[in-house]
């Protein structure tokens, strides 16, 4: 830090500057409704923004956010002393400009404020609770349970069951996220606070559904939850979103950028592009922001607009990922401009995504394939290869293998696809030995599954793909069988690891 902080005091001296929006509600005025799990860098470029920009249209300031951290406090020390403010770098193309944001209004780490987080969840004020944890933060096992030998999630339970029991006991720190939602919802439950709406705001298909399903089977296995899986089963509402905004991570670059542009430095800085979208299911149990008017598209159905961005947006994004970094791209957007790549993930789009797709009402799905790849273009978003090619046993089978599924039962080999599984399998192979640069920096195999995929990826090349395939916790009971793609697999496998086009 090298100038005076940005904070609410600091805020009243400021006056406006070129390229600078202040918050367009008094943060002051602003009291919290809403409890979200997951502060990380997306939400507070993408829900927030949109909670503020409701408040501003509806003037109704009970709509605040306290922000909770997931594995560490290290935002809570960026943006406490800040008093929750921060700002959203928006780099477009051609542009730059910074908005501050003020419906944070308070932010809490479960390693030291559990129990704090849980009153609030609890609070008859509090009608919202909204989630971005990632895929792998639900701790759910393969076949969608909760993994119940998590070690975090297995903790968060035995506290539970002992809240529930009404011992006194001093209140444990919260380990998982799930756990921290259920550890507030049978404390809300017990006070009679009224009904509740979780917003899972991740990049799952049929989110809402999906957590409402795990909230159910995890609580099978807590004694004495009854009425309180009656309570959430008549009082909570698990509505379905689909969220979309490129969120880079924040640079010292960022952050001289915006200290120009504001004056004043800046700990909490997050960094979009300027698209975002947010689709919700019209689907709650009390009151919510009226974040339709701040842009948000609130419908009976999510799905079409939900799987037309996995299998355009996610499946090409991971696609110039794989194939990208195996060529030593660092970022998405370098990966874009190799033609080579770009071709690939074009012909993912048009013979396999598009045919297994029905448009959302207004929607041109051929004019958003040619924005999405336009987004990917931008060089200023700065998403890495690395960055999103983690992960991708957890995000292969919600962003790809639906399509591939639904091609093979058209009768159809998805050849385009077989690609973007035989680049993932040569960038496992390649990470798991140690054997991959990317902008002469290694990069080691970052995935919850990273043993059993390091011990199927070694062997002999020539039988590779089918011993990649055999995983089932990625693949499942079927593809393995399906010879056609199996062999479209080996066939574009065998050209990566020769030259990864």
């Amino acid at each position: 830090m090298s100038g005076p902080r940005l904070s609410r005091t600091t805020l009243r001296t400021l006056e406006a500057r070129p390229g600078v929006r202040l918050p367009v509600v008094d943060p002051g005025a602003v009291t919290v409704g809403i409890v979200h799990l997951g502060l990380g860098a997306f939400h507070r470029a993408h829900q927030a923004v949109f909670t503020e920009d409701a408040a501003a249209a509806t003037g109704e300031l009970g709509w605040g956010i306290l922000g909770v951290t997931q594995r560490s406090g290290r935002v809570v020390e960026q943006l406490a002393p800040q008093d929750g403010l921060y700002g959203v770098l928006t780099k477009g193309a051609d542009e730059t400009s910074l908005r501050l944001v003020g419906s944070l209004r308070d932010v809490a780490f479960p390693g030291t404020d559990t129990a704090r987080v849980l009153d609030r969840i609890a609070a008859p004020t509090t009608h919202v609770v909204t989630l971005t944890v990632t895929e792998k933060g639900y701790r759910r096992a393969v076949g969608g349970g909760p993994d119940l030998a998590d070690p975090d999630l297995a903790a968060d339970l035995e506290a539970l069951a002992g809240e529930l029991r009404g011992a006194p006991q001093e209140v444990r720190p919260a380990r998982s996220p799930l756990g921290l939602l259920l550890r507030g919802l049978a404390l809300r439950h017990g006070r009679d606070a009224g009904p509740l709406t979780v917003v899972c705001c991740d990049n799952l298909a049929e989110n809402g559904p999906v957590l409402a399903a795990l909230v159910h089977a995890t609580l099978d296995a807590v004694p004495g939850a009854d009425a309180l899986r009656a309570w959430i089963g008549a009082s909570v509402r698990f509505p379905a979103t689909m969220v979309d905004r490129i969120v880079p991570a924040t640079t010292d670059a960022h952050r001289a950028q915006a200290r120009a542009l504001l004056g004043h430095d800046d700990a909490g800085l997050v960094v979009g592009e300027p698209f975002s979208q947010w689709v919700v299911e019209d689907a709650f149990a009390g009151p919510r922001p009226a974040w339709e008017r701040a842009g948000a598209t609130l419908t009976a159905d999510v799905a079409p607009y939900e799987r037309a961005k996995l299998r355009v947006l996610n499946a090409s994004h991971s696609t110039l990922a794989y194939l990208g970094a195996l060529r030593g791209h660092a970022t998405i957007a370098q990966a874009m401009a190799d033609p080579d790549l770009a071709g690939a993930v074009r012909a993912l789009v048009d013979e396999d995504v598009l045919p297994t797709l029905v448009a959302p009402d207004g929607v041109d799905l051929t004019r958003y394939r040619d924005d999405v790849l336009a987004r990917f273009a931008n060089p200023h978003t700065g998403h890495t290869t690395v960055q999103v090619a983690m992960d991708g046993s957890q995000k292969l089978p919600q962003r790809l293998l639906g399509t591939v599924r639904d091609r093979l039962a058209a009768g159809a080999v998805p050849t385009a696809s077989a690609t973007t599984v035989a680049a993932w399998i040569a960038y496992v192979r390649a990470t798991s030995r140690g054997e991959l640069d990317v902008d002469g920096r290694p990069v080691a195999l970052d995935d919850p599954l990273a043993s059993t995929l390091a011990e199927a990826a070694a062997g002999p090349l020539d039988s590779l793909a089918d011993r990649m395939l055999g995983v089932r916790a990625v693949f499942g009971d079927d593809l393995a069988g399906q010879d056609a793609f199996r062999l479209a697999v080996r066939s574009a496998l065998a050209g990566l690891v020769a030259d990864p086009v």
